[in-house]
C-alpha cells in the first residue's frame, strides 16, 4: 500500500463556561472543514469511504475527549482521533476555565504505485 498523506487542514474550538473538552474539539473540527471544499477523493478517482482522515485533538485534558463524538462529525472516510495534550485553559474569575481546543486533521490515500 502506498498511501500519501495529500491535505493538512487546522482549526481551533472553545468552549467558554462548561469545560467541554470535546465541545471544544467538535467546534475545532468543523472549523477547519468548513472553510473549504476539497474533492480529493475525487481528484484521484477514489471513493469517499477511501479517505484516511487522521485527527489530532489537543487540549489540556485530553482523557477527557470523546473520540467517537468527534469522529461522527465526518460524514465519510476512515476516521482516527487522536488526543494529546495541548491547547489552552484560559484562567475565569469564577474559577471554571474557558477550555480551547486545536486540531490538526490530515487525509491520506492510499494511490498505489502513483504514490
Amino acid at each position: 500500500m502506498a498511501e500519501k498523506r495529500l491535505l493538512t487542514e487546522f482549526g481551533m474550538g472553545s468552549s467558554l463556561r462548561r469545560q467541554d473538552y470535546t465541545g471544544a474539539a467538535i467546534r475545532a473540527v468543523k472549523d477547519a472543514l468548513w472553510h473549504n471544499s476539497i474533492n480529493l477523493a475525487e481528484l484521484f478517482d477514489k471513493d469517499k469511504s477511501d479517505m484516511r482522515i487522521t485527527v489530532e485533538v489537543a487540549v489540556q485534558q485530553p482523557d477527557k475527549i470523546d473520540t467517537a463524538s468527534i469522529a461522527e462529525v465526518f460524514p465519510y472516510g476512515q476516521v482516527t482521533v487522536l488526543p494529546v495534550r495541548g491547547g489552552l485553559d484560559v484562567p475565569r474569575p469564577d474559577g471554571n476555565p474557558t477550555v480551547m481546543a486545536n486540531v490538526a486533521i490530515s487525509v491520506a490515500l492510499d494511490l498505489g504505485d502513483a504514490a
